[in-house]
């Protein structure tokens, strides 16, 4: 073949190369090296070819040939180069990429490739130090800045990323990836609104950027927008229809919009569109736990960890599974696990000290709600635990300080008027809103501080649950009292507010000072009449009872019991037992043990006013830690308080009684789940309760029976 034929071909395969015509190309080059293999050009060529194709072991060949017959080829180097990057020979591949910038020093791209090889094998400081060369060579380059912010952020190195991304974006404006890095590294800082208004831009840029979508709900659900989150979300996800992280970060917003059912749905279809993403495993576990089926938590959790075992936050939430099929010790390993994995895992501690407390060792709990709090000095909800650890142990002055760490929660946070919270100080006549925050326990056991707001000289408006209205309405120093709304907004004026569980703090209560008032809710005595004559026939021991409380409450397996516990009762005669019981386990009493005396009471009770009529015409209560307790107590009728083996915070440790209400006694499980033991010491004390009941009431009889004859 003659040299002028051979021109001829090399550059018909050049042009049909740069157009794209890579078969035609391929054909030529070879064609051309079948009769001279020699070639130089057309052999870095149809490497060049086969590298952009993908078939790196051929490219390999090509240049390796082209660079014997030309060891100085640069180019033939750094593309050999980026062909042994490909195949993951990476020291070779640095080698070649040395070999071609020590033959041309100004060679952009051969820095560039060896930057991004050095950055693949985590050598960060030597690939910043040849990405900062190729920007050098050429300053105008928007990817040399993006690549080198990329290794900055790997390196944490959070400032730095975010200028080489805002250098980049700025040499390249229409970029929306370089904007999208720019808001992951903004997010990672914290700069939450910045993040957001670069991830905005980025789907401005391109209106179906997925990731852009996904990565801008993120920002929107941690700066606590969780709406807004999944609306995009929902777009990355249109957009992709198999993108799992979209599918899995979706769940987590639902999941934080109390819908695990649907957050299931989603943390399930990213693990089957990604089986090895521990993450959507885990969160999986999260949603279970939620939705309250913890062998399935359990299940997701370990599965989390089989396929990444050093998953630091996956072990610390098998502990809580763990804790929530009373594991104990199962529980403790695996915080433990994830404090060893990640020491400043401020969450695993705050959970090992959920554990410590439910084992009944508050004061091991309190060591470790403190090292949480240490690490992480904003984590509410280790303030609150440790609030409830120091209550539990009489420390009210430090505890309640703690406790108003609890309006720092989303579940806690009020809805009210952004009004100033009162500080104590004397109101002088202006109008102060008291409203409930929590359950209606806690409403009737701090409704006692009402009065000493009342003395501070203003206008006291109560608000608080419907069901709750009517009992409290003639209250002491209540001057008002309206129904708390669903959407936790007042409609009402006024010119400072307070949550009722505050005012033990405002008022620097002490287990010693606690107001001793032993009746400070006063049943309606019309409602008391009317029920008088419903219970006039009954000649027996009038005994009120209820076995469970609130469904929604966090320790409420531990704290409620069974209907058919109050079966050990059924030996005592004489007694009639009247259910208060309301909500979902109000219908165990139409299938309860045949021996029970039981009278359902559930639905004639319009609300709390007639359930303190009711308690009134009762001669004892016996029920579980529920809001019944507290009405009880407030009214001053006796009153049995069946406690789980750690109870509530309020009820301390150990004693047999409660600064809370005098006419009060408190049973306590001498160990975990020991309701048959607190059922034995009720039998036993119940016993001598009708004895003397009984004793009392003969008394009272006969000294009738003189007054009359005396007469």
């Amino acid at each position: 073949m003659l040299n002028v034929e051979t021109k001829e071909l090399i550059q018909e395969a050049y042009e049909l190369h740069l157009a794209g015509k890579l078969t035609g190309a391929e054909q030529l080059y070879k064609e051309i090296l079948q009769a001279q293999p020699e070639h130089i050009d057309a052999l870095f060529s149809l490497g060049t070819l086969n590298l952009q194709q993908g078939r790196y072991d051929t490219a390999c060949i090509c240049f390796i040939k082209t660079l014997k017959l030309m060891p100085d080829h640069a180019t033939a180097h750094c593309n050999l180069g980026t062909a042994l990057q490909r195949l993951g020979k990476y020291e070779e591949a640095i080698t070649s990429y040395r070999k071609a910038i020590s033959l041309k020093p100004d060679y952009t791209d051969a820095h560039f490739n060896l930057a991004n090889t050095l950055k693949d094998q985590s050598k960060f400081d030597e690939a910043i130090i040849c990405y900062k060369k190729a920007i050098e060579l050429n300053p105008n380059n928007a990817d040399l800045y993006g690549n080198l912010g990329n290794t900055f952020k790997e390196q944490c190195k959070l400032d730095e990323a975010i200028e080489c991304y805002r250098t980049a974006s700025e040499l390249d404006p229409d970029s929306a990836g370089f904007q999208c890095n720019l808001g992951a590294a903004l997010q990672k800082h914290g700069a939450l609104k910045e993040a957001i208004l670069s991830y905005t831009k980025a789907v401005k840029i391109d209106p179906g950027y997925a990731m852009a979508f996904c990565n801008l709900g993120s920002a929107l659900q941690e700066s606590g927008n969780p709406e807004e989150a999944i609306k995009n979300y929902e777009r990355a996800i249109s957009l992709k229809p198999d993108y799992a992280e979209a599918h899995n970060n979706l769940g987590v917003s639902l999941l934080e919009k109390a819908k695990p059912e649907e957050a299931i749905k989603c943390h399930k279809r990213a693990i089957e569109l990604n089986p090895d993403c521990a993450e959507a495993h885990n969160n999986l576990g999260t949603a279970f736990m939620e939705h309250g089926k913890f062998g399935n938590a359990f299940t997701s959790y370990k599965r989390a960890l089989l396929l990444k075992p050093k998953y630091a936050e996956a072990h610390t939430n098998l502990g809580t599974a763990l804790m929530a099929q009373s594991k104990f010790d199962d529980a403790i390993t695996s915080h433990q696990k994830a404090i060893e994995l990640k020491p400043d895992h401020a969450e695993a501690y705050n959970n090992l000290g959920t554990v410590l407390n439910g084992l009944g060792r508050p004061e091991e709990a309190i060591v470790n709600y403190k090292q949480a709090i240490e690490l992480k000095p904003d984590l509410a909800q280790a303030h609150l635990n440790l609030a409830f650890a120091l209550l539990l142990t009489r420390n009210f002055r430090n505890g309640l300080q703690e406790y108003e760490w609890r309006l720092r929660l989303k579940k806690c946070k009020p809805e009210t008027n952004q009004k100033a919270m009162w500080d104590g100080s004397s109101l002088n006549g202006k109008s102060i809103l008291v409203y409930s925050e929590q359950g209606i326990g806690d409403s009737i056991q701090f409704a006692r501080y009402i009065p000493m707001v009342k003395e501070q000289g203003g206008h006291v408006i109560v608000e608080c649950q419907q069901s709750l209205c009517r009992l409290l309405r003639n209250g002491d120093g209540i001057d008002e009292i309206i129904e708390m709304t669903s959407h936790g907004k007042s409609h009402i004026q006024f010119d400072t507010q307070i949550p009722l569980l505050s005012l033990p703090g405002i008022f620097d209560v002490s287990v010693d000072t606690i107001p001793q008032n032993p009746s400070y809710i006063i049943p309606d005595p019309v409602l008391v009449s009317q029920w008088r004559s419903k219970f006039n026939h009954d000649n027996n021991l009038k005994v009120g009872i209820a076995w469970a409380g609130n469904p929604k409450h966090i320790n409420d397996r531990n704290r409620s019991c069974s209907l058919n516990n109050f079966a050990h009762l059924t030996s005592i005669k004489g007694i009639t037992f009247y259910s208060l019981q309301k909500g979902p386990a109000s219908i165990d009493s139409n299938n309860c043990h045949k021996g029970i005396n039981l009278i359902d009471l559930d639905s004639e009770l319009e609300d709390f006013a007639d359930t303190a009529a009711v308690i009134d015409n009762m001669d004892l209560i016996i029920s579980v830690d529920t809001s019944v307790v507290h009405l009880a107590g407030a009214i001053g009728k006796p009153v049995w308080t069946l406690l789980p083996f750690v109870p509530d915070w309020r009820w301390m440790l150990e004693r047999s009684d409660t600064p809370w209400y005098p006419s009060m006694r408190l049973f306590r499980q001498r160990q975990l789940h020991d309701w048959e033991g607190v059922f034995e010491q009720i039998t036993e004390s119940l016993t001598k309760f009708r004895e003397n009941n009984i004793n009392l009431k003969d008394n009272k009889l006969n000294t009738n029976y003189t007054l009359t004859r005396n007469q």
